[in-house]
């Protein structure tokens, strides 16, 4: 599965003379790896390469996984998990950019414990939102699936489908297994609705060769920021790597933005639905955002590129930021990108806080006591210490539990770093799990068409704040 940059920028070449146009270079996220990521953002999250448009690869116990070259043997030490059930058939819904790791590590398990059998089909980051509100709606939900927390994992308590882990969670002790801030954002609805499998954090990584070689120093307040990507455009480099296709990546940029205009009592009230959105502050960070489109802050095309592609521009160097969270360590070294070059900052807003968000396994309501147990169980294999040293770059870590190992910083040099300035300058919850999808989609479609010049930041908050009253009178 893995690829170089080289072949990974040929194949997009390739795509784009085929199309007779050749974006910039953009994309990436949340998670999403190679990216995450993510995310969402994505946000997370949240995407990557090696997209699943077939409805998801599959990996049973039978396939063959490759373990050339990585150990894998404190993985195979605690994979037998002593399940003396009845024989079980699991099926997990995962990202395809974890898929190397997950392969091997599922083969392991599977191997281990022969009355258990783990079927796990890839999706990205997109993929997998679609899959699983289609299979919510037509009642053919895995046994288990990635999720996100907030309004993203929100769907599944609210549709009756995710199973309520309250009362599991006090039987099992999670208040001391479980980080404070992961469990916190996968509660929803008044349960716990999943297993936590990593906490987030996005600051806005940087090419310290392009800052030194123009003397740029690191921005400090939204001003300086500002200077910076002046500087850059100024001298040929684009300033921010961003991509608009499904919203989320570039909602990361415009949430800081808010976050730097209404400061922090007000941005959580605007994260929480319980102030108008159609106020100052966002129309003030609407605008900036405009105004980076029209400087060209950002690259020819964005607003329809893929986020799961913005590492390209940022490790050819035609790019000189990306905003991601700290898997962005293991999307670039997951491509073959050197960290060499490469650090991160947090957005320079006056309160420093940076976004979060939670990622989490959900499963199904109907999982028997036999299921429900055999998927808690390969649920903590998968996250654990000891199948997370065996593949690190496949993992957000550190990883959500207090027992967790230490990040190394010669895997991820940015990783704990980023964990720690989120713990002194405190986080929000990042817009789309904040958000409900309705509210989501009216931003994401408004932030293309202030980019288009099409609808003006004063439109765009009374648009949002509209959907807002919507979904609250339904």
């Amino acid at each position: 599965m893995k690829r170089t940059l080289v072949k990974k920028l040929i194949a997009t070449m390739v795509a784009g003379t085929m199309a007779v146009s050749m974006l910039a270079g953009c994309g990436s996220s949340g998670d999403e790896k190679k990216d995450a990521a993510t995310t969402q953002d994505g946000a997370s999250g949240g995407g990557a390469s090696g997209k699943d448009t077939s409805g998801g690869e599959a990996s049973g116990g039978d396939g063959a996984a490759d373990t050339s070259g990585v150990d894998t043997t404190e993985a195979q030490a605690v994979a037998d998990v002593g399940y003396d059930g009845e024989p079980v058939e699991l099926s997990f819904w995962y990202l395809t950019t974890r898929q190397e790791g997950t392969e091997v590590l599922t083969k392991i398990f599977n191997d281990a414990n022969p009355n258990i059998n783990v079927t796990v089909s890839y999706y990205d980051t997109d993929g997998i939102k679609d899959a699983c509100k289609t299979a919510a709606q037509s009642g053919s939900m895995p046994s288990m699936w990635f999720n996100w927390g907030g309004a993203l994992g929100q769907y599944y308590v609210d549709n009756g489908v995710a199973y309520d882990f309250t009362d599991y969670a006090k039987e099992h002790d999670w208040e001391n297994t479980y980080t404070p801030g992961a469990m916190n954002l996968v509660t929803l609805g008044g349960q716990i609705s999943g297993i936590p499998t990593s906490y987030n954090v996005l600051g806005m990584y940087y090419r310290t060769d392009i800052f030194d070689q123009y003397q740029i120093e690191v921005p400090t307040t939204i001003d300086e920021f500002d200077a910076a990507c002046a500087k850059l455009k100024e001298n040929g480099i684009t300033p921010v790597s961003t991509a608009g296709l499904n919203g989320w990546h570039v909602m990361r940029l415009i949430e800081q933005f808010i976050e730097q205009e209404a400061g922090v009592d007000l941005h959580d009230q605007l994260q929480s639905l319980s102030t108008s959105w159609d106020c100052d502050a966002v129309v003030k960070a609407l605008t900036r955002y405009q105004k980076y489109c029209q400087e060209g802050y950002f690259p020819d095309g964005f607003v329809t590129a893929s986020p799961d592609d913005t590492y390209m521009a940022f490790a050819m160097g035609s790019c000189a930021m990306d905003i991601q969270g700290q898997w962005y360590d293991s999307v670039l070294q997951n491509n073959e990108v050197s960290l060499d070059n490469i650090s991160w900052f947090p957005f320079p807003s006056e309160s420093g806080r940076m976004s979060a968000f939670a990622e989490m396994n959900q499963f199904n309501k109907d999982l028997s006591e036999d299921e429900l147990e055999a998927a808690v169980a390969y649920t903590n294999f998968l996250f654990s210490n000891e199948a997370a040293k065996a593949y690190p770059t496949y993992y957000n870590l550190p990883l959500p539990r207090t027992d967790a190992d230490p990040v190394d910083a010669k895997v991820n040099p940015n990783v704990q770093n980023m964990i720690d300035t989120s713990s002194e300058k405190g986080t929000f919850t990042i817009t789309d799990q904040a958000f409900p999808s309705e509210v989501a989609d009216v931003l994401f479609n408004y932030q293309d068409a202030i980019a288009n010049s099409e609808k003006t930041p004063e439109e765009a908050a009374k648009a949002i704040q509209q959907a807002i009253e919507d979904y609250q009178n339904k």
